[in-house]
């Protein structure tokens, strides 16, 4: 198994198809890794769209969007289900962020973040503009998540605002 990348090292690149919701319109694209532009990205990885943490996590992150987006940061996240799930997850909770596929977890693999027997755990990481993980929490259990707070510190550290 892969190790998760340390903090101060080049996060593994990637291309996934993803669903973001705008109004009613869904918009389905590829997101790379890439696009983020030199801003900086929190990567989300949940077990499941629709179940009981993950819910709670996503809509608390959608909640705190505007926090995220004033620091310059994009927020996306990833699981395994298909689009039309996401969508549909989207559509229920009001997630206002890309939903990304990662089909068969090589991207979780890659992040060293998968469980034989449990797929991936839920994990956050925090990545500057030039693609380098500057925060990362990769949790043993996944019945807790990291608050909006934590993540918005990590960001302000980044930026120095702190």
């Amino acid at each position: 198994m892969t190790k998760a990348p340390e903090v101060g090292s080049a996060a593994p690149e990637f291309a996934l198809p993803g669903v973001l919701l705008d109004g009613d319109v869904a918009d389905r694209r590829i997101y790379r890794t890439a696009d983020a532009g030199g801003s900086p990205l929190v990567l989300v990885f949940y077990p499941g769209d629709d179940t009981l943490v993950c819910t709670r996590q996503l809509c608390a992150y959608t909640s705190g969007l505007d926090r995220f987006k004033g620091l310059g940061a994009e927020v996306w996240g990833i699981s395994g289900q298909d689009l039309d799930s996401h969508e549909r997850f989207a559509r229920k909770h009001g997630i206002s962020f890309p939903l990304l596929v990662d089909s068969g977890e090589t991207v979780a693999a890659a992040y060293g973040i998968t469980a034989p027997g449990l797929g991936l755990r839920r994990s956050v990481f925090v990545l500057d503009g030039e693609g380098v993980v500057r925060w990362r929490h990769v949790a043993l259990v996944g019945l807790t998540f990291r608050s909006t707070d934590t993540l918005v510190e990590q960001l302000e550290l980044l930026r120095g605002t702190r």
